[in-house]
């Protein structure tokens, strides 16, 4: 069974609703996603290292639509880990795996993986939004759109729009090549 590493933090979670959100309780200015086209997550958010570590943030975030649905198809198909840099953020571990054990109950312990870097992530697939963690990766890479990233070229990593998106290729595709192979 082939094995998926999961980005958290703008794959599942929503955090860029977060810091939108958490930006117009701040300034009262209104921030649409389409501002932010390019824009790395610092420039688009001035008060980002003050929200991640306000209590709530990674706890409160809102799922990306979809997720919930994909990953229990899924860890049906693939031994899968949700894989997240939060040593950066302390506050973030306990409320990550709260959100983790909230949204996905039937994510164990042993599938959630917290960490500083990913370079140490040995799966067959990963799917981020972050190109500083699929260009250190070995296996087959999925670069999840987000504003950050989504002028960039996909480069070597197959962009994924949607986790419907995901789905069609991870377990429809992989259905069609099983079929195709008897």
């Amino acid at each position: 069974m082939k094995s998926i590493a999961i980005d958290m933090d703008g794959v599942l979670a929503d955090v860029y609703r977060q810091f939108i959100d958490m930006h117009f309780q701040e300034t009262g200015e209104a921030i649409e996603l389409k501002q932010l086209k390019g824009l790395t997550e610092k420039d688009a958010f001035p008060f980002l290292y003050k929200h991640v570590n306000t209590v709530g943030f990674f706890k409160n975030a809102p799922l990306i639509p979809g997720a919930k649905r994909a990953l229990a198809n899924l860890n049906a198909k693939y031994r899968l880990f949700i894989v997240s840099a939060a040593t950066e953020f302390p506050l973030s571990l306990t409320e990550k795996q709260s959100w983790l054990n909230e949204h996905f109950p039937y994510i164990g312990w042993r599938q959630m993986v917290f960490c500083g870097s990913k370079e140490i992530i040995k799966t067959d697939i990963m799917i981020d939004d972050h190109f500083k963690n699929l260009d250190v990766f070995s296996g087959e890479t999925y670069l999840f759109t987000q504003p950050h990233n989504e002028l960039s070229p996909e480069g070597k990593h197959r962009r994924v729009n949607s986790w419907e998106a995901v789905e069609d290729i991870l377990l429809h595709d992989a259905t069609l090549a099983v079929k195709s192979e008897k």
